[in-house]
């Protein structure tokens, strides 16, 4: 067995091993209201995710086991895009970016200062826009 784990990893080790970030998830229109405002404070990180395409979760894995910034440092928010729609619609118009999936929105003072999607999304971008 020894010799499969190193080919295909120990599912083991990798699920004891994986990051818990602190998402918030969002859910409701009236949440955007509460990112504008959290934005004027700190930077705000908006994950958009598609729970049923393979290059979303590729995406988020990799995007979860490269971050490495402070819980305090900012505002982390998850949106299940295919069960809130409407939610990524609005994001569009508010934050003027065009809708993508998988996408990393980075919101500071309201406005959108980076985003990025698919491969493109790296966790390390966000460390430019922290204060």
């Amino acid at each position: 067995m020894g010799l499969i784990n190193k080919i295909f990893g120990n599912s083991e080790k990798e699920k004891t091993s994986q990051k818990v970030l602190p998402w918030r998830v969002l859910t409701s229109l009236n949440q955007l209201d509460e990112i504008n405002k959290l934005s004027q404070e700190k930077l705000v990180v908006l994950f958009k995710h598609s729970t049923r395409c393979g290059t979303s979760s590729m995406a988020l894995r990799q995007f979860e086991s490269h971050y490495n910034i402070p819980d305090d440092s900012v505002y982390m928010y998850f949106l299940d895009l295919l069960s809130y729609r409407e939610i990524s619609n609005e994001i569009a118009i508010r934050f003027q970016v065009l809708h993508q999936s998988p996408q990393l929105i980075l919101i500071k003072n309201g406005k959108t200062v980076h985003h990025a999607s698919h491969y493109h999304i790296n966790a390390e971008d966000i460390v430019r826009f922290i204060e």
